[in-house]
């Protein structure tokens, strides 16, 4: 058992047993910045944010700030993360949580900890407290952020005063080693500590056996996605997105058994394109089959619809964004549905396609969609490294991909 300011906790019910070491490492004066990168299932994130907690109860005259490159993930991601550790520390009574401002506040003391996004700079310039200072950062997704300026920016912005300043950096890492998030793991610095850890390292208990299971399947089915996604190491080179693709000819006897074809659609006009898609998921072999496209410019919905006319029946995914559109096609009697989308959508949908087996391309029948997927690179920033940004061009193919397959992805995601 383990006593800090007035509360016992057992270290072995809340935390890894992978982070042991880092947290005696920070109670000891070790090292005062952490690293964290790993896996899906690590527990980096649990961790994180009951580290962050523990160390606003050790030191009462230090505040926190927890960050994500955009805010509109924070509720739900970082803020839930933190709502959850007060409850396993068996502090929520101690702590008054709010969303307007997005804080956590420990009642006895009144120190905070605040929940930024990175695309709301104005906030952070500005940020004061009324006694003390900021003395810990938690940045969460660590690639997502736009590069090391922009990571040493912040920090400058807000980890100013006081003796003590703690920081922790959490990720998982991008497939491509180029990725700078990657590259700024290969470098020393004094006072910070760079730990990997994986689902292995979890209890099984708090994983669960679909856990496993999902984890075992990649494995076997995927080696490359499971050493990438589960074993959080990035075995990708240069700055392709997806480098599962294939470029083949589908054949008509191949389609004859495509038994549950998917349908989407990205809209546009000009200069973007309308973009229809057509292709077949094979669940036992992770495999995507794309096998149809038709892309048009400066055509209205009703002769888009004409060209359609075949697929009156089926039901198509698309993009929600035009619910006009959406309802145009359904008057016209076809069965047209608006994706969901949501926060983080066009991340998770992404990050599915990339563990795919193959996305086989048939390039004689899609010739658009072959080319974007081949073509399609992870953004750069102004000093030409690799970010984690996927861009919003040049993928009209890929959203209407994501459209198409994104109740499979959904379902695989919860």
């Amino acid at each position: 058992m383990t006593t800090s300011n007035e509360i016992t906790y057992d270290l072995s019910e809340i935390i890894s047993p992978a982070f042991y070491n880092p947290h005696l490492d920070l109670r000891e004066g070790k090292v005062n910045q952490l690293v964290l990168k790993g896996g899906r299932g690590s527990a980096k994130s649990s961790y994180a944010s009951i580290e962050g907690i523990l160390l606003i109860l050790e030191h009462p005259e230090i505040h926190g700030v927890a960050m994500r490159k955009v805010s509109n993930t924070l509720r739900t991601t970082v803020y839930a993360q933190y709502i959850w550790a007060l409850t396993a520390l068996g502090l929520h009574g101690k702590f008054k949580c709010t969303v307007a401002p997005m804080e956590i506040v420990y009642k006895k003391t009144g120190q905070k900890i605040m929940f930024f996004g990175a695309d709301d700079p104005g906030k952070i310039k500005s940020l004061k407290v009324s006694f003390g200072y900021v003395g810990y950062l938690h940045l969460e997704e660590l690639d997502q952020f736009a590069g090391e300026s922009e990571v040493r920016n912040i920090e400058q912005s807000v980890m100013r005063g006081g003796e003590l300043a703690f920081e922790i950096k959490s990720f998982n890492p991008p497939r491509t080693k180029d990725n700078w998030a990657n590259k700024y793991c290969l470098r020393e610095k004094p006072g910070q500590l760079i730990h990997h850890s994986t689902y292995e390292t979890t209890p099984k208990e708090w994983l669960g056996q679909r856990f496993i299971d999902d984890a075992d399947y990649l494995k076997e089915t995927n080696p490359d996605a499971h050493e990438h996604e589960y074993g959080g190491i990035a075995n990708g080179t240069g700055g392709s997105i997806f480098e599962n693709v294939i470029q083949r000819k589908i054949t008509d006897d191949e389609i004859k058994t495509f038994d549950r074809p998917l349908y989407g659609v990205d809209w546009g006009y000009y200069p973007d394109p309308f973009h229809f898609g057509e292709m077949y998921f094979h669940s036992g072999m992770r495999k995507l089959y794309i096998y149809g496209e038709l892309r048009l410019w400066k055509t209205n919905n009703q002769k888009v619809a004409e060209r359609l006319d075949k697929y009156k029946r089926v039901k198509i995914t698309a993009d929600s964004a035009e619910p006009k559109s959406i309802g145009d096609f359904r008057e016209w009697d076809f069965n047209m549905h608006g994706a969901v989308k949501g926060p983080g959508s066009v991340e998770y949908g992404i990050k599915w396609l990339q563990g795919l087996t193959q996305i086989i391309i048939d390039p004689g029948r899609c010739p658009y969609t072959a080319k974007e997927f081949i073509d399609y690179e992870y953004e750069r920033n102004k000093d030409d490294e690799i970010i984690s940004g996927y861009p919003d061009e040049d993928n009209h193919a890929i959203d209407m991909t994501r459209y198409a397959t994104e109740d499979i992805w959904r379902i695989r995601g919860k």
